[in-house]
């Protein structure tokens, strides 16, 4: 790709939660500190094409969830200083992270939604500072699916339940919601109970689905709910028109739900939830 020839859509975002993820603990390597995070992608290149942007994890040592408005404003300084805005903001809705199972007790689920709240709070203020024009608050489930297992029916309805209060406290601050698609997590481990648990819901204008796709396709093979596999168990991988096929199916099941974003700048730039930004 040459100069004149550079991305302009779709935005590119790098994530900075990799800085974080798996770091830090007893026998692993160190986390990588925000600011470092901030200058390795501004420096990264390809062909002239560079990152427009950076999507945040509201976590210790990066960004501290209960961060006042100096902390935000210094904050925006850091990634505006760089030439980026941010994105999406990942809400720590996991007990370790001080949040609690959505489906869990009922303190559990307070403690998820007021991560919710918290994440929202750090959002709009980003927004307000101009750092933020578009993006999502994204959340899971915060539940493990051999948990949710024990009990289908209850605790799908349980998770809607913190859903649906979680929606409440994000129209209050002009927030979107973004449940990431991943099979890990109970409730949402599969493509039918992802819709399963958006359609319980049921608020697309403030709930939609955000597709990490390295995960959302395993939903095509079943994995932790074989009985909602799209390929057949021995298809051929040397042949790509069953994948193709189950990548249709599974598009169309859940592209409804992706949320679409307004346009934010006169550069065309439009944003969904079906994407890291």
């Amino acid at each position: 790709m040459s100069a004149q020839q550079r991305n302009t859509y779709p935005k590119l975002h790098n994530a900075m939660w990799p800085g974080l993820v798996g770091k830090g603990s007893p026998g692993a390597e160190p986390c990588i500190d925000l600011d470092t995070m901030l200058d390795l992608t501004a420096k990264a290149e390809v062909n002239g094409t560079k990152f427009d942007g950076v999507d945040i994890f509201l976590f210790d040592p990066h960004i501290s969830i209960e961060a006042d408005d100096e902390a935000i404003k210094r904050l925006a300084d850091k990634v505006q200083s760089r030439g980026f805005v941010v994105g999406s903001v990942v809400a720590p809705v996991w007990p370790p992270t001080g949040g609690g199972s959505a489906m869990g007790s009922d303190q559990d689920r307070k403690n998820f939604v007021a991560q919710v709240r918290k994440a929202c709070r750090i959002g709009s203020r980003l927004r307000q500072l101009g750092a933020r024009p578009h993006g999502v608050i994204r959340i899971d489930s915060a539940s493990g699916v051999g948990d949710w297992t024990k009990n289908p029916k209850a605790n799908q309805k349980r998770i809607a339940e913190t859903f649906k209060a979680a929606c409440d406290v994000a129209e209050s601050y002009g927030e979107r919601l973004a449940a990431e698609g991943e099979i890990c997590w109970g409730g949402m481990h599969s493509w039918k109970k992802m819709v399963d648990l958006l359609e319980r819901v049921n608020r697309p204008k403030t709930l939609g689905f955000q597709a990490d796709m390295a995960h959302t396709l395993l939903y095509v093979m079943g994995y932790n709910a074989p009985e909602d596999a799209i390929l057949a168990a021995d298809w051929d991988w040397s042949d790509p028109r069953e994948l193709d096929q189950a990548l249709v199916a599974l598009t169309k099941a859940l592209r409804s739900w992706t949320i679409d974003f307004p346009v934010a700048q006169n550069d065309g730039t439009v944003h969904g939830a079906g994407s890291h930004y």
